[in-house]
């Protein structure tokens, strides 16, 4: 497994583009480190409209933080019906969900010790 050659910082903003690149909605950013025994440093988590949008939104930070460093995922979860898609990048995890099953699984609750930023879109703006 190796780390990302990108800071985190960085692979965080190239994320966040490729997100609001094809319109995800609802970003939150969860910082980890705070919190013991974790598996990253921070969730990255954004919602779809359809299977289709959170194809387009992985697809979209794939080649976005490809293009600018390099890297590649470590892990990938969930393409077969696009329900949730979980992007592994080892110190960063991104959740792409369709909004009902990101509102039953409730990620933000669940790590409800870890701080929370709710990412300002370009669209929102």
């Amino acid at each position: 497994m190796q780390k990302s050659k990108a800071g985190a910082d960085e692979l965080i903003a190239l994320i966040l583009e490729g997100i609001e690149e094809v319109k995800g909605q609802k970003i939150n950013l969860l910082d980890l480190r705070d919190i013991e025994n974790t598996v990253c440093d921070y969730f990255i988590i954004c919602n779809g409209t359809s299977n289709t949008q959170v194809n387009a939104i992985v697809g979209s930070i794939r080649k976005t933080v490809s293009k600018a460093t390099g890297d590649k995922p470590w892990h990938v979860e969930g393409e077969g019906n696009a329900e949730w898609i979980l992007m592994d990048y080892v110190n960063v995890v991104v959740h792409v969900f369709q909004k009902q099953i990101r509102e039953y699984y409730d990620i933000e609750g669940l790590w409800g010790d870890a701080k929370v930023t709710e990412v300002e879109s370009s669209l929102n703006s």
